[in-house]
């Protein structure tokens, strides 16, 4: 299964959307990265490789960053931890935080691989809610 990482500057964001997305698609694997180590608000790249490690279930990771360094925090460890651009272990989706989370959870959960669930996550830019 496709493993989920939410990148947040906000530890309490990360983990309040990681919970929203793995309950309503039970059995995904979302894993929140937010926050700094000393509990600030920022982006750790420890907090985000261990956040990698603890998502990959062996089918790639998908990350989903809030907005600003947290997108330049992922884009630097694409580089570090995936050197092989073949090799598609690990993507980042351009999509809306919340909706983006919620839409990859539920095809993950399906068993989509990594490009389908990344689709799903950009897709939600496009659901309206009202």
């Amino acid at each position: 299964m496709v493993g989920i990482v939410l990148i947040s500057h906000s530890s309490g964001l990360a983990e309040g959307a990681a919970e929203l997305a793995g309950q309503i698609a039970g059995g995904a694997r979302v894993v929140a990265a937010g926050g700094t180590d000393d509990g600030r608000l920022g982006t750790s790249t420890d907090r985000i490789t261990a956040a990698i490690a603890a998502a990959d279930a062996g089918d790639g990771v998908l990350l989903l960053p809030d907005l600003g360094s947290s997108v330049l925090s992922a884009l630097s460890l694409l580089d570090d931890l995936d050197p092989d651009p073949d090799a598609k272990r690990l993507r980042i989706a351009d999509a809306p935080f919340v909706e983006g989370a919620v839409a990859a959870a539920v095809a993950a959960s399906t068993g989509l691989d990594l490009a389908a669930v990344a689709r799903a996550a950009e897709e939600a830019r496009d659901a309206r809610k009202l």
